[in-house]
């Protein structure tokens, strides 16, 4: 392969995440009656997303109180990178995803506090860090009072995939 044509190929998820130095944890299992992703027509879903990182809940809490915003930045990194390993499991090839469409974001977080988009960068980085220009995406950020295990996020995607 010429010079020219190594600098000039596109770089894959998967080449991606291995520069980056990240490994894909195996997909998070439900934790109630439901699928933890669905297709319909080219469309991925994932369900709720959480921050989970080798069964354990990172930073559990509310932002604004006792979880601060670099905390609740990587926990979205985290669920970020959970709904990447669903997505994963939804293709079996992460160059089967065309583009990450929409990532929706429920921040738990204490009265008053207004930083949602500064925790959801985490996921948003995320996706763009691992599937570059497939990874742009519109994006929804809402604070709510009570989240599901405490999580301090939950995050949502949905990605078109080619056949």
């Amino acid at each position: 392969m010429s010079v020219e044509a190594v600098y000039n190929r596109a770089v894959t998820a998967v080449e991606n995440l291995q520069r980056l130095g990240i490994v894909l944890p195996d997909p998070p299992a439900a934790v109630g009656a439901y699928v933890t992703w669905a297709r319909t027509g080219n469309l991925i879903l994932t369900s709720g997303q959480l921050p989970w990182r080798n069964k354990t809940m990172l930073h559990p809490g509310r932002l604004g109180g006792e979880v601060s915003v670099e905390d609740g930045y990587q926990a979205a990194r985290q669920a970020g990178l959970n709904a990447i390993a669903q997505l994963q499991s939804a293709t079996g090839d992460l160059e089967r995803i065309r583009r990450i469409v929409r990532l929706e974001g429920y921040v738990h977080c204490a009265p008053g506090f207004r930083d949602h988009p500064k925790i959801l960068d985490g996921a948003s980085d995320l996706l763009l860090e691992i599937f570059e220009e497939r990874g742009k995406h519109v994006r929804i950020a809402l604070g709510i009072p009570d989240m599901p295990l405490n999580a301090c996020i939950q995050l949502g995607v949905w990605a078109e995939v080619s056949d």
